[in-house]
């Protein structure tokens, strides 16, 4: 566990942005990761008074905000029709339901962990995070910046029309993942992101046109074996990197399946 030396309500993001420039200071999610280590926090600041909590559907694109729990994404009827459910398989496997509802989009995206199912779903949509001083960032980008004291605010997704499909393998049902994909389809065109490799996420676009509008056998094959020769895999105590690099392209052969048949 934790220790706090001061807790502090945020009353306005430029409150907590300025709280958090001193390296003794957290920002608190959800707290579920954090438990897990042991520290002294000299400043917690807490974003639950800013409204950071809500999802909201626009014309264009949902925003979700930092405050936002992984439980609320996973029942909220308008994401879950646009995305065919994606971003719910991406969260219904971690852990269990009270966990859910405890744990924060903003906590789960911000510390990019390798293990991040909804960063790798994210990842495959056209999504951005709006950081209170670095402003709106695409996820493609913001996935390998250093980590620095600004405050995520939101999510933001584009609605583009993609298909995307979320897949998952993981040795117990509530386990951490041992792969995490995620395949998208927009203007005829694939993405596919894999996680938890167990580096974080990753996007690899078909850059080579292996794939037709609606690809055949050979070309999904050739596209997962290009695919698995993009990225690097490695071994912790889940899976080694061969059985890693062998998933992938399981995953990814299964998901363009998939989205063919929506």
């Amino acid at each position: 566990m934790f220790t706090i030396k001061k807790y502090v309500v945020a009353d306005s993001l430029e409150e907590a942005y300025k709280l958090n420039q001193s390296r003794k200071a957290n920002v608190l999610g959800g707290l579920l990761w954090m438990k897990m280590g042991k520290k002294t926090i000299q400043t917690a600041i807490d974003l639950s008074n800013l409204g950071l909590d809500k999802i909201e559907e626009k014309e264009d694109c949902f925003e979700i905000g930092a405050m936002v729990t992984l439980r609320d994404l996973e029942t909220h009827e308008g994401i879950n029709k646009y995305f065919n459910d994606a971003i719910k398989n991406s969260v219904k496997s971690i852990v269990g339901v009270q966990f859910r509802n405890s744990a924060t989009v903003g906590g789960s995206i911000f510390s990019r962990f390798g293990f991040s199912d909804p960063l790798t779903c994210f990842l495959a949509l056209d999504s951005y995070v709006k950081l209170y001083k670095g402003g709106i960032i695409s996820m493609k980008e913001f996935v390998d910046m250093p980590y620095d004291n600004d405050i995520l605010e939101k999510v933001i997704i584009k609605k583009d029309g993609r298909k995307i499909v979320y897949t998952s393998h993981r040795n117990i049902s509530t386990d951490f993942p041992v792969l995490t994909c995620a395949v998208a389809k927009v203007d005829g065109k694939f993405e596919v992101a894999v996680g938890a490799r167990p580096q974080r996420a990753a996007l690899v676009l078909d850059e080579e046109n292996i794939l037709s509008e609606n690809p055949t056998a050979e070309q999904i094959k050739k596209f997962a074996d290009y695919v698995e020769s993009k990225l690097v895999f490695g071994s912790n105590m889940r899976a080694s990197k061969e059985f890693r690099s062998h998933l992938c392209k399981v995953l990814v052969r299964r998901s363009i399946n998939e989205i063919g048949g929506m």
